[in-house]
């Protein structure tokens, strides 16, 4: 749950730098940034995964920029669908999923902790282990 509400805080300050970066997206107020955090949320867990299976060959053939089309694409769709945010165009949904995405990025390296935990996890199996023992640690 912790984690959860990390990534919440993290995607609200991506989408508040976004819209004070650009001029052609907005948001009225703390209710409509929770409302868009959410929405985005949702767009990530159900329809981002559908739209890389549908554009596969597209994301393989820009070399990973098609899912940061898609995250623009996701973007401007919450823009239609939240009463008080906007996006104005696609090009300011790929700016807006640029700083988005960057932001995740740098907030994860700071408060995700998840790979961290998970080589001390596995360093610390592996001298448990008996010398002789032969399974291979990956």
């Amino acid at each position: 749950m912790k984690k959860h509400f990390w990534n919440g805080l993290i995607s609200a300050l991506g989408v508040v730098i976004a819209s004070h970066t650009s001029s052609g997206i907005h948001y009225d107020d703390g209710t409509t940034l929770l409302v868009v955090v959410l929405v985005l949320s949702l767009f990530n867990i159900f329809l981002k995964p559908l739209f890389l299976l549908f554009a596969f060959p597209f994301v393989i053939l820009t070399l990973g920029l098609g899912i940061w089309v898609i995250n623009a694409i996701l973007l401007l769709l919450a823009g239609y669908l939240v009463e008080g945010f906007v996006v104005h165009s696609l090009m300011t949904a790929l700016w807006g999923a640029f700083v988005i995405s960057v932001t995740s990025m740098i907030g994860n390296a700071f408060f995700g902790g998840k790979t961290s935990l998970r080589v001390k996890h596995s360093s610390s199996r592996r001298a448990s282990r008996r010398s002789d023992d032969d399974v291979i640690d990956v």
